[in-house]
């Protein structure tokens, strides 16, 4: 192959690899749309096994054995739902023969809604459409030889013939039982699929291991346990919450006065499980129903106000508190999975859709070949905590950078900020300069942005955490930054500080004007100065010089020189000389921001004879704190 063919299959290859990746997605559609009969319920019955496994669990520990706590939990669990179906099939019936007597009251409602309108109004065409279906229940009750009725209909009419041939009992049998015969089937398959599923929890696990790659067994066992207890109590919540909402509906709707009550709790119940438009199309038929059959306005109108209070009262209130407002889904992510489900599986896919999308999250989550799913549906940003960081400083716009760094900070301290999201995003912006990608007039835009952002962040009282919920973005920095260091979740009082240590500014931060070294070192003075140490900020070479020397001879008890990347070892050693003779008895510490190897911080600190060499800020908070503490 000559090297203009091997050149243009490589030019060529993206675009192979996308079409046969579509191809792939189209294929698997497909598959799933055809084969819907035997999909649907696998995932009913692998959903059910999340819901139930932790009470089969439960019966183990008590001393049941697994396949009598198996059977126990499923005969429960499929009884229940085949009571309730009883119960709302009973309700079905008895609102059926109850829907013609409200059909006055409709045609009085809509008569008088469609006075106030044109003769062409919409509330007239809706009166007239209730004629017409009044007058064919009339035409329908009426006897069929047309000796009552209008005369102007007494002429003969051509009346269809239905010839049936007569059958047997089992044809009759056949005609009852066969629109029976498909849902009995798909309930008995996933009964089947349920049991099998939670008798061979452990075999399946094994399986799944040994598909994921055997290589490191302990950590794909961890993966799998986790997601599936994961999954486990996210399902157990939906369940939960939207069990105790159907039986909310259905008290306050039997208290109001709506009929089949247990029926529209039920409905209003199992459409929460759609996203968004399942709990407005869950509350549509009890306030139909309350409008057609009072022939007032007051229980329409009690029945919405129950809507209006319990709807928000659940969705902003209770369920941020149990679900933590978070499945692991981006909005559009669900509203996109519920229409393709929806479209490969019917109403039962759109009920299916979050659960199914969330377990495809954390397939992508913890199996590296599925790592595009959780980038595609996944509610995790798709940049890290310090990309984001970098990219908003690069735009000039702090305030979003603003937001996200105070949420960050109901979960971790202010040095832990600084230090796993500033400071690394201000290394990228060092890389990018040092290979000459960013321009001195967008690093000045960064400067300032970043000035900005810690003016912004010293409104911070306390630096350590306070508590409370956060957003995606924020909880994904929180994983990503580990845990709070010990000296970043202490505050010194002054009672707590050598005398020495108890002046305006003891710690003096010194960096070269207009660079990403000053702005770390104002970063360290603010964490310094609330963690209870006094600091300064002095650039090198400004006006503020002077400001530098100590009224009283000692005064100053620690030096900082701030460098994310020194030009060299005799540089450091130079500045580490000078500090020294101006400030006689201070110590001086060196924050080399690039490097976090601590056997590299130990040679440059004795290359350049400085007391200490610190690669983050919170390594600087911790070496301070103990110099200061009495």
């Amino acid at each position: 192959m000559d090297f203009e063919t091997t050149r243009l299959l490589k030019r060529g290859l993206p675009i192979f690899t996308t079409l046969a990746t579509i191809l792939l997605l189209l294929t698997i559609a497909m598959i799933l749309r055809l084969g819907r009969d035997i999909f649907v319920p696998i995932a009913l019955a692998v959903l059910l096994s999340f819901v139930l496994a932790p009470a089969v669990r439960g019966l183990q520990r008590v001393g049941v054995k697994q396949g009598i706590a198996v059977v126990v939990v499923v005969v429960l669990a499929f009884g229940a739902i085949a009571a309730l179906a009883v119960a709302a099939g009973s309700q079905i019936a008895g609102l059926g023969a109850d829907l013609p007597r409200y059909q006055s009251t409709i045609r009085s409602k809509i008569s008088m809604l469609g006075g106030q309108v044109t003769p062409g109004g919409a509330f007239r065409r809706a009166m007239d459409a209730v004629d017409a279906i009044g007058a064919d229940v009339r035409n329908l009750s009426r006897p069929r030889d047309g000796a009552v009725g209008n005369p102007a209909s007494s002429s003969p009419r051509p009346m269809p013939v239905i010839v049936q041939e007569r059958g047997g009992i089992f044809d009759t049998l056949s005609l009852v039982a066969s629109p029976l015969l498909h849902p009995l089937a798909t309930s008995a398959l996933v009964l089947l699929l349920v049991v099998f599923v939670l008798a061979s929890r452990e075999d399946l696990r094994n399986r799944l291991v040994r598909l994921m790659g055997t290589d490191d067994i302990q950590r794909t066992t961890e993966v799998i346990d986790e997601a599936a207890r994961r999954l486990s109590r996210l399902f157990l919540a939906q369940l939960a919450l939207n069990s105790i909402f159907g039986a909310t509906v259905t008290c306050g709707l039997w208290f109001i006065g709506v009929p089949s009550p247990l029926l529209w709790g039920m409905f209003a119940g199992i459409l929460r499980f759609v996203p968004y438009v399942g709990g407005i199309a869950g509350i549509m038929p009890p306030l139909l129903l309350s409008f057609a059959i009072d022939p007032g306005w007051s229980m329409l109108l009690q029945t919405a106000a129950f809507f209006a209070i319990l709807g928000p009262l659940l969705s902003q209130v209770v369920e941020p508190a149990v679900l933590g407002q978070r499945t692991g889904v981006t909005p559009i992510a669900v509203v996109l999975s519920a229409s393709l489900w929806a479209f490969l599986w019917g109403p039962i896919g759109l009920v299916l859709s979050t659960p199914l999308t969330v377990c495809l999250v954390v397939l992508g989550r913890h199996v590296g070949k599925l790592g595009f799913l959780d980038i595609m549906l996944g509610d995790r940003p798709a940049l890290s905590p310090a990309q984001l960081f970098y990219q908003r400083m690069l735009a000039g716009d702090p305030t979003e950078a603003v937001i996200k760094a105070k949420e960050f900070l109901r979960e971790r301290a202010l040095a832990t900020y600084y230090d796993e999201v500033a400071l690394e995003g201000l290394r990228l912006a060092h890389q990018d300069v040092a290979r000459g990608r960013l321009s001195p007039e967008r690093l000045k835009i960064m400067l300032r942005a970043t000035d900005t952002l810690i003016d912004r962040l010293s409104s911070v009282r306390d630096p350590r955490p306070k508590g409370g919920q956060v957003g995606s973005e924020a909880a994904a920095a929180v994983i990503v930054a580990g845990p709070d260091q010990k000296a970043a979740v202490e505050v010194l009082a002054p009672q707590q500080l050598l005398q020495a240590w108890r002046g305006p500014a003891p710690v003096i931060c010194f960096a070269r004007p207009g660079t990403l070294d000053e702005v770390i070192a104002k970063m360290l003075t603010q964490v310094l100065v609330k963690h209870g140490i006094g600091s300064n900020t002095i650039a090198i070479g400004s006006d503020d010089a002077a400001a530098t020397r100590p009224a009283v001879p000692g005064d100053v008890r620690l030096i900082c020189l701030s460098y994310i990347d020194p030009l060299s070892t005799l540089h450091l050693r130079h500045a580490v000389r000078i500090a020294r003779r101006e400030f006689r008895g201070s110590q001086v510490m060196l924050g080399i921001w690039r490097e976090r190897d601590p056997a590299m911080g130990r040679q440059l600190s004795r290359a350049a004879r400085a007391d200490v060499m610190v690669p983050t800020i919170g390594s600087a908070l911790a070496f301070v704190s103990n110099a200061s503490r009495i």
